[in-house]
């Protein structure tokens, strides 16, 4: 993949207008992969949000470990099944 940025051939609206055919040939016109593998990464995301919990649902339990103030691992972990119940609010991020 090249730095160099690539105008696109439509507006923003003109792009919401369109049918996932017309996306995907716009797509294909600005990008630098080939068809085959545009259609390869296209399977994967599909595939991948497949797996993904839908809103509304019950999360999946994980164990996390704990953060100091200054985003240090203090060595203790939390298991989001012991916050059944009470309200929880949950920042994903890469702290490295």
């Amino acid at each position: 993949m090249t730095n160099a940025a690539t105008e696109s051939p439509v507006t923003l609206e003109e792009y919401r207008a369109m049918d996932m055919a017309q996306r995907r040939s716009v797509w294909l016109e600005i990008s630098d992969i080939t068809e085959a593998e545009f259609d390869d990464h296209m399977n994967t995301q599909k595939a991948r949000e497949a797996a993904v919990p839908r809103v509304g649902t019950v999360a999946p339990d994980f164990v996390a470990d704990r953060l100091d103030r200054n985003r240090k691992r203090t060595g203790e972990q939390v298991r989001l099944s012991d916050y059944r119940g009470k309200p929880v609010a949950i920042a994903f991020g890469s702290f490295t």
